[in-house]
């Protein structure tokens, strides 16, 4: 949920010593009548999993396009809002005792909520859960289960299983949601901050792992939400590459590849931006980063075609608005007080730039959280409503409603309302103003069907550490033993290298996979490769493959390059090839094709007909020691 959403207060410590409050309120009134929504029709059925990414769309085992329509399922993150008694309702967010289940199990039978998510015309479910959850033994009370007296004596994680297997039995396509570390509403000072506040990052990844094993026999169970609104805490922010303990980045692609090679390759692996940093008092920096570090600094997985990125956006939040209202609020405009042009350039901006094809951070941009409250009467949130709907169904987007199930006189967010008797309200029965907004966003037609497999690029970086994303590859051990390492993706080949700083970036155009079956594989060290006559780096040294082979990788200790990695051809390679120079200006296609993935470096990079056959640099006191040419050579015909 978003940061400070509804009532929760979290407070900043200014240098001053002066104690902020976060909060966002949500307007109380009575709901205007609105038109019901068209029934839609189930979409759960039609689908084979598992799902993966071809571009900016995910896509199911056929080739199809999937586009997540879901909404989430909350509760099993927990609800106290970490005040009073736990056992007291009144200290849940919304009165709402969850127990540290989904939502509603007291009230209404799972076979009613199922059968009421497939009319809402929702394919999917992302479905929150707490570090704390996974380990309580404790079996929930009764009263947690009274409509689903089956579940009675289970611990919340085995109601989680069984919700699970509810879920994904009905056709659901299910995303784990690592919403919270402890069973405490989020989202402020909460001490549900950061991935790592209160645990190890060992083992949030761990978890991690846990889960991924638990639900691997299940198909449906496609994706791995790692981590819910990463933001600040009272003293520090998180950041995104800086290689600390509060490296977002580096953290979720720890737990990404474990997942993948420890647990299921199966996995959608999602990774939220950053939900915000700073302290919000006009006069300090302060902030919501989302998605944009990913312009600069993009995530590659060991599979290339795992990884989505989300973003949250809610009305009374804003590009540099925390949401709070009173002590805590600044001068920033909020989302909904921005016009309808100002919104879509914001949404463009700080998320769906992933979107764009053919870049090396190109990915699916899921919004995995937006909402409001059916008693919402203000003018500038029920425009921003039906603002933002209407731009994700312009432009085709993935999405989940905040939140799915709520109890009836108490969180008017919920899609879905049950009373203590099981009776449902809300958007399927009439009288909520919602109701256009979601038909529109519903029903608006978007691309289905078989998506072409385009052209993959990806970024490599050596800023901290390894990058080696080859499965292959890591099969084999460390081949440059105490050097900074970087492969490029099993399917994927280097095509492109930066002067200084370490970054590499990875493609598959022209060719497809061009590697040979098996892991053969040479590390080339000195210049034994290079043909008599061959010298096409006169005064630099030369790492040069093997006839027959192409580099997928590249090493380096401080700036200088230290190996370059080769790898067999799956057909005949010829021999002739270019020197492209990058060591004093940028040397790269015309087209632009991958994007600057080393900004701020000089680059070079082959055309997308060609692979790189060699590196050369210069070992030069006083010079730069990185890569300074490749040896760009034709790829088969």
């Amino acid at each position: 949920m978003s940061i400070n959403k509804f009532a929760t207060f979290v407070t900043y410590l200014t240098p001053l010593l002066l104690i902020l409050a976060l909060s966002g309120t949500t307007p109380a009134a009575a709901a205007a009548r609105s038109a019901d929504p068209a029934p839609a029709a189930s979409a759960t059925g039609t689908w084979q999993p598992p799902l993966s990414t071809r571009g900016r769309y995910i896509v199911d085992a056929t080739g199809d396009r999937f586009r997540l329509k879901a909404a989430n399922w909350d509760g099993a993150q927990g609800s106290w809002n970490g005040s009073g008694s736990i056992d007291d309702p009144a200290d849940h967010h919304a009165g709402q005792d969850s127990y540290g289940i989904p939502l509603g199990l007291d009230r209404a039978p799972l076979s009613q909520l199922l059968s009421d998510f497939q009319a809402l015309g929702i394919n999917s479910i992302r479905l929150p859960f707490s570090n704390e959850m996974i380990h309580t033994t404790t079996p929930v009370p009764d009263a947690a289960v009274t409509a689903n007296p089956q579940l009675r004596g289970k611990t919340p994680l085995e109601v989680y299983d069984a919700v699970v297997t509810a879920l994904t039995g009905a056709g659901f396509a299910v995303i784990l949601n690592n919403h919270t570390n402890t069973s405490r509403w989020c989202c402020g000072i909460d001490g549900n901050e950061r991935w790592n506040t209160g645990q190890s990052t060992q083992r949030w990844a761990d978890d991690w792992v846990s889960m991924a094993r638990r639900y691997a026999g299940n198909p449906r169970v496609v994706g791995a939400d790692l981590y819910n609104e990463v933001r600040r805490n009272v003293l520090d922010d998180p950041n995104w590459g800086l290689g600390d303990d509060h490296d977002w980045y580096a953290a979720a692609q720890l737990a990404a590849d474990r997942i993948l090679t420890e647990a299921n390759p199966n996995l959608l692996i999602v990774i939220e931006g950053i939900n915000w940093t700073g302290l919000p008092v006009d006069g300090f920096a302060h902030g919501r980063p989302t998605l944009t570090p990913v312009r600069t600094l993009s995530n590659t997985l060991v599979d290339a075609h795992k990884l989505v990125y989300s973003a949250h956006f809610y009305g009374y939040t804003g590009p540099h608005h925390s949401g709070a209202t009173g002590i805590g609020e600044t001068s920033d405009p909020r989302y909904q007080d921005l016009s309808r042009d100002d919104l879509y350039q914001a949404l463009a901006d700080e998320a769906f730039f992933v979107t764009t094809e053919g870049r090396h951070y190109t990915a699916p941009v899921w919004v995995s959280e937006f909402g409001i409250g059916s008693g919402e009467t203000g003018t500038a949130a029920r425009t921003w409503f039906a603002n933002i709907t209407d731009y994700f169904a312009d432009h085709d987007a993935d999405f989940a409603y905040w939140p799915l199930v709520g109890w009836e006189g108490h969180d008017d967010w919920a899609l879905l309302r049950y009373d203590s008797a099981g009776h449902r309200s809300g958007i399927l029965d009439g009288g909520d103003w919602r109701a256009t907004a979601w038909d529109h966003l519903m029903n608006t037609p978007g691309r289905t069907g078989y998506v072409e497999q385009g052209t993959t690029w990806r970024m490599l970086s050596t800023d901290h550490g390894d990058q080696v994303e080859s499965l292959r590859v890591r099969a084999g051990g460390d081949w440059d033993s105490g050097a900074y390492k970087a492969v490029c993706p099993d399917g994927l080949r280097l095509i492109g290298l930066a002067h200084s700083g370490g970054r590499g970036l990875c493609t598959d155009a022209g060719t497809g996979d061009l590697r040979a079956a098996g892991n053969a594989q040479t590390v080339v060290t000195d210049e034994r490769y290079v043909p008599a006559g061959g010298d096409w780096a006169s005064g630099y040294t030369k790492f040069q493959c093997p006839a027959g082979q192409f580099v997928i990788g590249y090493s380096r200790r401080g700036e200088r390059v230290s190996a370059a990695l080769c790898a067999p051809a799956r057909a005949s390679l010829g021999t002739s090839g270019r020197t492209v120079w990058f060591d004093r200006s940028d040397n790269r296609p015309a087209d632009g094709a991958g994007d600057d993935f080393a900004s701020g470096s000089y680059k070079g990079q082959c055309a997308a007909t060609e692979y790189i056959a060699g590196v050369a640099f210069t070992t030069r006191v006083g010079s730069a020691q990185g890569p300074a040419a490749v040896l760009c050579a034709p790829l088969p015909s």
